[in-house]
């Protein structure tokens, strides 16, 4: 059986890694000008600041993009085609990527209300995901 790529962790990232085994999804925040981000990054892409900290989010969305995909870019995908990879747009307007899960994969359309779960891979990985939600 294949494995699937695993992000790789690092001290500017493991405070995510960390929240989302907690089952906590949070973002970066400039000290500075309070702008949120995400992916970590070592400064702020509005004014440069270095000083940051971590907040948390609230775990909901919309499908701003997405793509079904039917041929795996790894061997590690191999199983899960066709399956759905789509651009979250967070109620704070920072934007992660997911892939859905499969009963997701025929329904996702942009604008798709979406939350967060948390997919506990191991002890040591925990992947925050997103699924798409009944519309309010």
């Amino acid at each position: 059986m294949s494995r699937t790529p695993r992000p790789e962790i690092s001290p500017l990232t493991a405070p995510f890694w960390d929240a989302a085994r907690s089952h906590q999804l949070v973002v970066q925040r400039c000290d500075g000008c309070g702008t949120l981000r995400h992916y970590p990054q070592l400064r702020c892409v509005r004014c440069l600041g270095a000083d940051y900290s971590w907040v948390s989010s609230s775990g909901r969305g919309v499908v701003f993009s997405y793509t079904v995909t039917h041929q795996a870019f790894d061997a590690g995908w191999a199983d899960r085609v066709p399956y759905a990879v789509a651009t979250i747009e967070l109620e704070e307007g920072v934007r992660m990527v997911s892939d859905l899960p499969a009963s997701d994969t025929d329904r996702v359309e942009i604008g798709a209300p979406v939350e967060v779960f948390f997919d506990d891979v191991d002890g040591e990985l925990t992947l925050p995901r997103f699924r798409l939600t009944a519309k309010e």
